[in-house]
């Protein structure tokens, strides 16, 4: 696995693990993290297996759904940042993109050492499979009475099995993050998503939002699509995000608000 460890600026104010969008690299983390690590965050970006610079898994085809793989890997790196011999003891916080936010939630849910969460665009597959799935059958089943037949967790079932079958044939598992979201309580979370998002629709990600009890933000920036709230937003995505991390991880007020 390989990554790359960013020191923030001036005296230490926290570390932040961040992970990845599918298909990019580590250096990705950059535009993201900047401000962070102006700010005094210090910031460790890697990649999982079959991304980036990582060692490929013979026999295992990567695609966007988070799979126990990812899992590994994140809980990996959170091993090597308390390995580290400047290992912070308060914990660190975690941000991540799209499936790397998923794979942070997924380790981060039971290990404590994790004391907040940021995502951007994350997806879990129940969520976002079953609606999918309701919305082809109405397209495709045009009696009224045959689509009030059919209730949603009939199709739960069915893509449970699929599921399975997938699974066996990329020799990998999709653990449900939705089962995650419950455990992340008591620490806290920011959801950022795109309004305008095609493909995780808005209402997939309030669905998955609604199963986490921390106290957490929902936050949906209109306009945006697909991991493209930093590009919409800008400024405010950045001030909402440093803001975030200062009051949940330094244990500061923003710096702003302090001024």
């Amino acid at each position: 696995m390989s990554g790359c460890y960013l020191k923030g600026k001036g005296s230490r104010r926290g570390v932040i693990l961040f992970g990845l969008e599918f298909g990019s690299n580590r250096w990705s983390c950059l535009p993201y993290c900047e401000h962070l690590l102006e700010a005094g965050f210090d910031v460790f970006a890697f990649e999982s297996r079959n991304q980036g610079d990582s060692d490929p898994q013979p026999a295992y085809d990567p695609l966007q759904w988070v799979t126990d793989y990812e899992v590994r890997d994140a809980k990996a790196a959170l091993a090597y940042l308390k390995s580290r011999p400047d290992a912070d003891p308060r914990g660190v916080g975690f941000f991540g993109i799209s499936k790397g936010a998923g794979a942070g939630l997924l380790a981060g849910a039971s290990d404590p050492y994790v004391c907040c969460f940021v995502t951007d665009g994350v997806f879990a597959t129940y969520t976002t499979v079953v609606p999918y799935m309701c919305k082809w059958y109405s397209i495709y089943i045009k009696r009224p009475l045959l689509q009030g037949l059919a209730p949603e967790w009939f199709f739960g079932r069915i893509a449970a099995t699929a599921l399975k079958r997938i699974e066996r044939g990329h020799h990998c598992r999709f653990p449900p993050l939705e089962a995650a979201m419950r455990k992340l309580a008591p620490r806290p979370l920011l959801m950022i998503h795109g309004g305008g998002d095609t493909y995780i629709k808005p209402e997939m990600a309030l669905a998955l939002f609604s199963k986490a009890r921390s106290p957490k933000d929902y936050w949906l920036v209109e306009g945006a699509k697909h991991n493209q709230a930093l590009a919409v937003a800008g400024d405010e995505y950045r001030r909402r995000v440093r803001e975030f991390f200062e009051r949940h991880l330094a244990g500061e007020k923003p710096r702003e608000a302090a001024a």
